[in-house]
């Protein structure tokens, strides 16, 4: 059994995220500041934290600052907030994930079943460096294989060339251009529009919600991006 911490100022958030959580067999704990939840890590093995961000007393960015001091366990950041600024603070700081407000229920245990699983396996081993693992996603480049929320997905070889180049470079803006260049190995000659459809079924195949895709974003006018 995995002893999760639910910490959140919010009574009600604590509440539902207990109800999503109960029927996995996991033993919960919560806390409503920073100070409750550290206090709770240092005298319970815990193995993943959800952590609101906005809390009275010790907030979520400093919390994790003292968690990561000496301990290394999945931190999935809850947050109202949908500036991606926040979002890639947080994840600068040392947390593994974050799930906005209102978020859903199957999102939240997926993430929570992907977080365990992988701190249980691989704990504070280094991981391979042919293993590229941002978010949801994980390629194994010795195996060609790609994984999302612990399924095997397939790609073509163009999706995954794609994908692979985009995990290379994190955050980092290509141009279709770009991307066609490098994957097709060949000037496009007004084929970038092959690139578009290309990263519009890796969405659908990789993204909860294609529409408004998490990881493999458009930055408009300038190309695309693995987030």
């Amino acid at each position: 059994m995995y002893n999760i911490l639910i910490c959140d100022d919010e009574k009600d958030i604590v509440s539902a995220l207990k109800i999503y959580l109960t029927d996995q067999e996991y033993c919960l704990y919560e806390a409503y500041n920073g100070r409750e939840a550290l206090d709770i890590i240092e005298n319970n093995d815990i193995h993943l934290v959800l952590l609101d961000i906005m809390m009275p007393e010790m907030d979520g960015m400093q919390t994790l600052i003292r968690l990561r001091e000496n301990r290394n366990i999945p931190v999935i950041f809850i947050t109202a907030k949908s500036e991606d600024s926040d979002m890639i603070l947080g994840l600068n700081m040392g947390a593994d994930d974050y799930i906005t407000k209102p978020f859903k229920p199957i999102e939240v245990i997926a993430r929570v079943k992907s977080h365990l699983r992988r701190y249980m396996e691989l704990g504070s081993a280094e991981l391979k460096k042919d293993v590229l693992t941002i978010g949801d996603i994980t390629v194994d480049d010795a195996a060609k294989e790609v994984m999302f929320m612990d399924e095997k997905v397939s790609l073509t070889p163009k999706e995954y060339g794609i994908l692979k180049f985009l995990m290379e470079n994190p955050g980092r803006v290509f141009t279709l251009s770009e991307i066609y260049k490098e994957v097709w190995a060949e000037d496009p000659f007004g084929s970038e529009g092959t690139v578009a459809v290309h990263i519009r079924h890796l969405r659908e195949k990789l993204e909860i919600d294609p529409d408004k895709p998490r990881h493999l974003k458009v930055v408009w006018g300038q190309g695309y991006k693995m987030e």
